[in-house]
């Protein structure tokens, strides 16, 4: 599909809106002594909220008002057929377990482009207040009203590398010991940061984001930045990561190459 320059403004300019319409929706709930939430999951805790779903809903009214053609496909709402070739893939807040507990590391997840991958991407935390934006011409963190060029980490060795991933157990045993294993020569692991790690990778703090069991709408955003900010995401095969799964975010291709190589012996024994 051809994405020329007008294309890729008139996309950036509607996420910019799909950003500032979630950010409106979803502030006046954080922190709220009154905030609510259902568990979505059977013998366990996901929760969702209505800041959630009331954030899908205005990004939706965004998107038929400025790109009534294109797809959508949502965390809350599902999936809308469209005519364009282009898919909007949407998580009003990525992270709801931290948006619950108080902890700013949450975020609007936004992502557009075709079948084989997105081309833009956004993660937005409305609270502090950071934007940022990876888009063909190159990765962005907005802030204060102050808008920067950002990229991520020059090769260094494992050894000295930052590990972030959201659950300590990662996904089942066999993940979790794969996570192990990179995590044991790695500098420094933390854990719990939800979409805001990947936003970190962009701008040039970490080295490693390893994940498993992820969604579409749970990477595409993060993808599409980290890839513009200078990164390389993958799947554990080194394969298309924008569909989800077990993911691999890594500020340079040295550094993704010796963590792919032990995930893939690990897994694999």
């Amino acid at each position: 599909m051809n994405i020329d320059t007008k294309l890729t403004n008139d996309l950036t300019r509607v996420a910019h809106l799909l950003a500032d319409a979630a950010r409106e929706v979803i502030l006046p709930y954080f922190r709220s002594a009154d905030l609510g939430a259902d568990n979505k999951l059977l013998g366990g805790y996901d929760p969702v909220t209505e800041a959630d779903r009331g954030a899908e809903i205005a990004m939706r009214a965004v998107l038929a008002e400025h790109r009534p053609d294109d797809g959508i496909l949502g965390e809350e709402l599902g999936a809308k057929s469209g005519t364009s070739g282009l898919t909007w893939v949407l998580d009003p807040i990525d992270g709801t377990r931290g948006f619950v507990a108080g902890t700013p590391t949450w975020g609007v997840l936004i992502a557009v482009g075709p079948a084989s991958g997105p081309i833009i991407g956004i993660v937005d935390q409305p609270y502090i207040g950071e934007r940022f934006l990876g888009t063909p011409e190159g990765a962005t963190l907005t802030r204060d009203g102050q808008t920067r060029t950002i990229q991520t980490r020059a090769a260094r060795p494992l050894a000295q590398a930052v590990v972030f991933t959201t659950f300590p157990e990662v996904g089942s045993p066999a993940e979790g010991a794969a996570f192990g294993a990179v995590a044991a020569q790695a500098q420094l692991t933390r854990y719990g940061m939800d979409c805001y790690a990947y936003a970190l990778v962009a701008s040039g703090q970490v080295d490693l984001v390893i994940e498993a069991g992820l969604n579409s709408y749970d990477i595409q955003g993060p993808l599409a930045l980290i890839q513009a900010a200078g990164g390389i995401v993958t799947d554990w095969e080194g394969g298309p990561a924008h569909d989800g799964g077990r993911v691999i975010a890594a500020a340079n291709a040295e550094i993704h190459a010796e963590a792919l190589a032990i995930l893939c012996g690990a897994v694999s024994s």
